[in-house]
């Protein structure tokens, strides 16, 4: 059908990121329930904290060089596993079957590189609320200039 709608063209088959091999099994869990470590832990997002993710990812080295994916959506989580931290739009499949936001996205990050990210958020979160209280000061002033 995605063929026939021209949504994919067979020639970007090819280019969209895969697995390997077939996983034996797939474990979809919120982390905090998740019975094993995850290989990826997936995060839907406004903007603002896309920035924060992408950001502590990249100071975590954990950021791939891939662009923004667009569709499948599912592509990310091979991507991800393969090159470090994406971010993707999510598809209209995606966007039904979950309910994604029209202002949300998806941020797919290496369950191996959680850690990491999670500990460089911290300093990142800190590092923007001082510069945009620096900003809002500095557009302030300069407004009145």
């Amino acid at each position: 059908m995605m063929f026939n709608l021209g949504y994919v063209r067979p020639e970007e088959v090819p280019g969209i990121p895969r697995l390997p091999k077939e996983p034996a099994a797939i474990v979809f869990a919120p982390l905090a329930d998740a019975p094993v470590p995850p290989s990826v832990v997936i995060f839907a997002v406004k903007n603002s904290a896309a920035m924060l993710l992408s950001e502590a990812s990249l100071r975590a080295g954990a950021s791939s060089p891939l662009p923004l994916l667009g569709r499948p959506s599912c592509m990310a989580l091979p991507a991800a596993l393969a090159h470090g931290t994406v971010s993707t739009l999510g598809c209209i499949g995606n966007r039904v079957y979950t309910n994604l936001s029209a202002d949300e996205l998806y941020i797919v990050v290496p369950g191996a590189k959680l850690e990491a990210v999670s500990d460089a958020l911290g300093i990142i979160s800190t590092a923007n609320a001082t510069l945009e209280e620096f900003a809002r000061g500095r557009q302030a002033a300069l407004s009145t200039v």
